[in-house]
């Protein structure tokens, strides 16, 4: 009936797990849960082995880094069941109904289902409060702001999809580093017309990285992008950063921007660390440094 996939990397899993595995044997399921750890060697392991003595549940451990998309893809081959549901290690279900509430979306055979992402109230402390500002403003929508732009607004988090749907198509495995390989999957999903159904089953995103840490990841990613983009994965009409920027090349500003993130780039990430973070300004940061790196 259901395999419950979650890739882990020096994260502790097993609160997730017993979360779910506990819905799953109340709503009298035939499920598995595999959780796999892509070779970070964490000491954290010794808690994610704990999985193991849950029942129909199994960690496993890669001897070689394989990157988000490939262990995914890995630990779709070893699914058993018909659906798969897709979670990040550091998320948690938001409802006690969160896999009945699936279950109902699997009895009307829907392709791919996204239950949505949220974030605690509780206000965390100013080192960690960009991401979680970031995350409340941008990826914590509602069922009606999602099914507005449905394929847009989906994340490969908290998301239901048919096993043989996503066997057909995977997660690109020339994306080995971090970022924007959920923007790769969800366009090739909607160039196939297959639909991505919105529900209200949220999941709440646990895992509150230090600003400082957020930022680095953001140029990552935005490395990432670049090169997905290069490898012809995706087009400008694709993302919205992709979007902007060929909007401000085709202006003749893009070194206008570049020139500000090179100036400024310091007193934004000031702002960015503060207790007031600014996402205007987080924006112009992000565009300033996706034409900084393409300015080379």
């Amino acid at each position: 009936m259901l395999t419950v996939i979650i890739p882990t990397f020096d994260y502790n899993a097993l609160p997730l797990v017993r979360v779910i595995q506990e819905q799953c044997v109340k709503a009298e399921l035939i499920f598995e849960i595999i959780c796999q750890d892509d070779a970070s060697n964490s000491a954290l392991n010794t808690e994610n082995e704990k999985i193991n003595s849950l029942l129909h549940c199994h960690f496993y451990s890669n001897t070689e880094n394989l990157g988000r998309g490939r262990n995914i893809n890995s630990m779709s081959s070893k699914a058993k069941h018909d659906y798969l549901l897709l979670m990040d290690c550091d998320t948690l279900p938001a409802k006690d109904t969160f896999i009945e509430n699936y279950m109902n979306e699997i009895k009307k055979e829907a392709s791919v289902v996204f239950g949505g992402i949220i974030y605690q109230s509780e206000k965390p402390k100013q080192e960690n409060l960009l991401r979680w500002v970031y995350g409340q403003k941008r990826e914590a929508l509602t069922v009606e702001q999602r099914k507005a732009n449905p394929y847009f607004s989906s994340l490969t988090s908290n998301i239901l999809f048919k096993k043989d749907v996503f066997l057909s198509n995977l997660f690109d495995e020339n994306i080995t580093n971090y970022g924007y390989e959920d923007v790769v999957w969800v366009k090739k999903i909607k160039e196939k017309s297959i639909a991505i159904t919105h529900i209200d089953n949220p999941a709440f995103h646990l895992n509150m990285e230090t600003s400082e840490i957020f930022i680095k990841k953001i140029h990552q990613s935005l490395e990432n992008l670049n090169l997905i983009l290069k490898l012809g994965l995706i087009t400008t009409s694709d993302n919205r950063i992709l979007n902007t920027h060929k909007t401000v090349i085709n202006a003749g500003v893009a070194g206008l921007f570049s020139f500000i993130y090179k100036k400024f780039h310091a007193k934004i990430e000031a702002n960015l660390l503060s207790n007031h973070p600014n996402l205007f300004l987080l924006d112009i940061y992000k565009l300033g440094y996706f034409c900084k790196i393409n300015s080379k």
